[in-house]
């Protein structure tokens, strides 16, 4: 008993973060409807089509990260239809769902509910855990405190298809505070 309180307390989890972490596996039925929504679906589809270069996914990249600011870059990324979709998702779900996004196929952000820290996710394991190579994967990460969000979360990524080919990537903060 005391050696799983060390581990939560280790890992920055409330002290009943076990029992929360398994209520977390009780919310993919709605995290993979979110995933496999229609609008996002086309969203991803959409930017997947323009074929953006990685160069210029990087450069956005920088000039996301140098400011705070909501430039019009974020702006579009938090109110275009795929935004707005994940937020009637979150609405639905309440408060447990801290934070949501969704990812192309080279992890450039699509839509989002919240500003994230940086703009390309291509590099991190939520991406390249849940893209997997156009192959997908589900990823629940370590909980950990969130400073964009204050709040303690389980990250979880999921395969963004296009019927059975991988297009992109979801990754949705859980609250586990709210749980």
């Amino acid at each position: 008993m005391w050696t799983l309180v060390s581990l939560l307390l280790l890992a920055n989890v409330p002290p009943d973060g076990a029992a929360q972490l398994k209520k977390v596996d009780g919310l993919m039925p709605e995290l993979r409807r979110m995933a496999t929504d229609p609008a996002v679906v086309r969203e991803v589809k959409r930017q997947n089509a323009r074929r953006v270069s990685l160069d210029s996914i990087r450069q956005w990249d920088e000039e996301w990260r140098a400011t705070a600011a909501l430039t019009p870059l974020k702006r579009q990324l938090l109110g275009n239809p795929c935004a707005r979709m994940l937020e009637r998702h979150r609405d639905r779900m309440g408060r447990v769902v801290a934070e949501a996004f969704v990812m192309d196929n080279q992890g450039a952000l699509v839509g989002a509910t919240r500003r994230t820290s940086d703009y390309w996710q291509g590099d991190e394991p939520k991406w390249r855990e849940s893209f997997k190579g156009g192959r997908g994967g589900e990823l629940r990460e370590k909980p950990f405190f969130d400073d964009s969000s204050q709040s303690y979360v389980v990250q979880v990524s999921l395969p963004v298809k296009d019927g059975a080919r991988v297009i992109g990537a979801l990754t949705v903060s859980i609250s586990l505070l709210e749980l």
